[in-house]
Parts: structure tokens; C-alpha cells; sequence
């Protein structure tokens, strides 16, 4: 028996897709630490072999979890025999059927018939053991015979499982993502990592004036997310002094806006360190008060970096839908003190305009204070299911 792996998106690369296929090949690798299993890269798909029966739905769950890949199977692998192609598919019945059909694909054009020839052949034996009427749309029980070289891959349509699609884990550049503990961050991180991007996490931390709970939260939240994009780096950053200066000089309706711009400024400096192309937020327009579209502008006019809102057109109901699928949810909803909520003004600011923040700034000492906060980084680094590492 072998996994047999299909991608979409990354057939569309062009001259570039034998590069896009061998990082999936690598990620499913990865994936797979600690299982005895070869990874091959054949022409269009990927095959996993050589492993234990007993790794078989631990493998499953696994290649669940890979971003680049479409659907993936576990096949027979057999002789391009119609009669043990037939004898074999039999099996994969079960009495509630109720009918069927064959889908082939031949990559081997050299074969002496082609792909309705087959079809018509190994469904005419089918028939003839199993007695059940074949039906070409809206079938019940589908049949894939894929024929490469000199074998032919088997298996049903109810051991086909869909992945989560997308690229692999690094065929994009680098991002820095500002991740709080809460709902939406780590959904708009799992998504961006789903479009190639390796995710660098920044946390701010007001311990403290707040717990450690945001961090704690965030730790736990992140190893669930390195199960599907493998090990990650997360940066604990304090604010606190930063969050104190601001309060003191500058006006209460401001203030969070204030905090979201050194937020960006001190993040652009890990993106810088880390080489990462963009900054990633969670930001869904007019969700909360500083997320309405003229304060999104006067936040990101504090940076340089291209700052990405993956979740930026989605309601509350979708994103959480999407974090329950991911399993970040149940984390995500324990109680927390977060540095952003700390003294929050009584009526925020909804509509602010860069002229009136940079006036403000002046009283500030910008740039020590984010060298303040960059300088007191502690970088952690998390595994899928394990923390923790300690090191500046």
C-alpha cells in the first residue's frame, strides 16, 4: 500500500513548478518526523511508501494538515492487469452500496488502450462480481485507477481525503505576524501560511501591569499552528514602558491607535531581522474600533512594510468557524489580559488622520522607545505538541 498525494495549484507553476513540488515533497517529509516512510516525487503526484500498517492513520491525520496538498489516497499498488485491478477494487465495497463507476487516468500514453477502454473494462468485470448498476454522476461509490510506468494505483472514493490545499510552507517569502492570543490572529496567521508564507510570530506583553495569561495562550496556540506549518519562532516583546509614555503625554482617545503604530514599528524591525517581506494582522474592517478603514491607514502609514489583512472582508461567525476548524478556537477563548486592552479609552477614536497622529508623536520619543521594546525581545522557539526553547 502506498499515500498516494495530489496537488492543484501547484500544476499551474509553469517552469517553476518542478521547484513548488520538490518544497512539498519536503513539508510532507517534515510532516511525517518520526514515522519510518519514504517520500518520492513522481510526475503530478507524490507517493509515500514504505511504512508500518500501524502508522496508517497517523499518517492520515498528518498529510491533513499540509498546506500544497489537493486530496491524497491510500492506494494499491499493482500490475496494469484489468482482472487484478477488478479483483482487488471488489473488495473495496461495502453492502450499502448502491452503485458505481471507474474513473482512470493513464500517464503512460504507451499503454495499448486508453483511459474509456479501461474504464469500460475493469467496470464490465466489477459488474459482472458485484451486480450493482453504474452511474456516472452523483455516484456513490467511485473507483480510481491511475496507471504510471509499469503500475497502476487503486483505491476508493471513500479513502480519498481532501487536504488544505494552498502552497507548501515555504515557497513564499518570510512574514512577521502580530499574534495576541485572541481569535482572529492566529486564523489570518494559518491562512497567510497557507499561501507559501513561513510565519515569524511577534507578541506584545504588558506583564506587569497584566499576567502572563496572553502569552501563555499564545505559546499553547502556536504549537497547534506548528502542526500544520511546521516549527516556529515567536518573539515576546514588552510594551508596558512603551503603553506608560503614551499614556502619560498623549490623548486617551488616541491611545489605542498609538499602541497598533508602535506595535507595527517595533514588529517591522523583527520583519527586518528575520528578512521577512511583510507584516500579517488580524484585522477585519470595522470589526473594532481602531480596524475602521481610516484608522487601518493611519496604522499602517507608521511603517515602510507591506502589512497584509488576510481576514481583512470576513465576519465574526466566518473567522471563528475557520478557527474551529484549525483548532485554535477552544485557546482562543479563555480569559486573558492582552496588552491591547490595557487602559483602553472610554470612546476610541474612529476616524484618525496621520497629520494629528505624527503632531502627537512629537511628544514621544519614538525611536528609543522602540529600540526600548526591540531591545528586551526574548525569542521562543516552538515545536508541533512541545515548548519550549529560551534564547535572545
Amino acid at each position: 500500500m502506498v499515500f498516494l498525494v495530489h496537488y492543484n495549484e501547484l500544476g499551474l507553476k509553469g517552469k517553476n513548478r518542478v521547484h513548488f513540488e520538490q518544497i512539498l515533497q519536503q513539508r510532507i517529509f517534515d510532516s511525517l518526523t518520526g514515522i519510518n516512510a519514504k517520500v518520492s516525487r513522481l510526475h503530478g503526484r507524490i507517493i509515500v511508501r514504505n511504512f508500518a500498517d500501524e502508522h496508517i492513520e497517523e499518517i492520515k491525520q498528518r498529510l491533513e494538515k499540509v498546506f500544497g496538498i489537493a486530496f491524497f489516497a491510500i492506494a494499491a499498488e499493482l500490475e496494469p492487469d484489468f482482472i487484478k485491478i477488478a479483483n482487488y477494487a471488489q473488495a473495496l465495497f461495502k453492502e450499502d452500496d448502491i452503485n458505481f463507476c471507474v474513473r482512470v487516468k493513464r500517464a503512460n500514453k504507451r499503454l495499448p488502450f486508453s483511459s474509456v477502454e479501461a474504464e469500460r473494462e475493469i467496470g464490465g468485470l466489477l459488474y459482472d462480481s458485484i451486480n450493482l448498476p453504474v452511474k456516472l454522476k452523483n455516484t456513490d461509490h467511485t473507483i480510481y485507477v491511475e496507471f504510471y510506468e509499469e503500475v497502476a494505483w487503486v483505491y476508493s472514493s471513500k479513502e480519498r481525503i481532501a487536504g488544505p490545499g494552498g502552497l507548501p510552507v515555504g515557497s513564499s517569502p518570510k512574514v512577521v505576524c502580530l499574534i495576541s492570543g485572541g481569535i482572529d490572529s492566529p486564523v489570518a496567521s494559518w491562512l497567510i501560511s497557507k499561501r507559501g508564507a513561513k510565519v515569524i510570530y511577534v507578541h506584545f506583553s504588558s506583564f506587569p501591569s497584566t499576567d502572563l495569561s496572553s502569552l501563555e495562550k499564545t505559546e499553547q496556540t502556536i504549537e497547534v499552528l506548528a502542526n500544520w506549518h511546521g516549527p516556529a519562532k515567536l518573539y515576546m516583546l514588552p510594551f508596558i514602558k512603551v503603553q506608560e509614555e503614551i499614556i502619560a503625554k498623549c490623548p486617551e482617545r488616541l491611545r489605542t491607535i498609538l499602541y497598533r503604530r508602535f506595535m507595527m514599528r517595533i514588529a517591522e524591525k523583527i520583519a527586518e531581522r528575520e528578512n521577512a517581506k511583510a507584516l500579517v494582522t488580524g484585522d477585519a474592517l470595522a470589526q473594532v474600533a481602531s480596524q475602521t478603514m481610516e484608522n487601518m491607514a493611519t496604522i499602517s502609514q507608521a511603517v515602510d512594510a507591506l502589512i497584509l489583512r488576510p481576514l481583512v472582508a470576513m465576519d465574526k461567525d466566518e473567522v471563528i468557524d475557520l478557527a474551529k476548524k484549525i483548532e485554535t478556537y477552544e485557546i482562543s477563548i479563555l480569559p486573558q489580559e492582552d496588552s491591547c486592552s490595557y487602559l483602553l479609552p472610554a470612546s476610541p477614536a474612529t476616524r484618525s488622520k496621520a497629520e494629528k497622529l505624527i503632531e502627537v508623536e512629537k511628544k514621544l520619543d519614538v525611536d528609543a522607545l522602540v529600540e526600548m521594546a526591540y531591545k528586551g525581545k526574548q525569542l521562543i522557539r516552538l515545536e508541533p505538541n512541545q515548548i519550549k526553547n529560551y534564547s535572545n
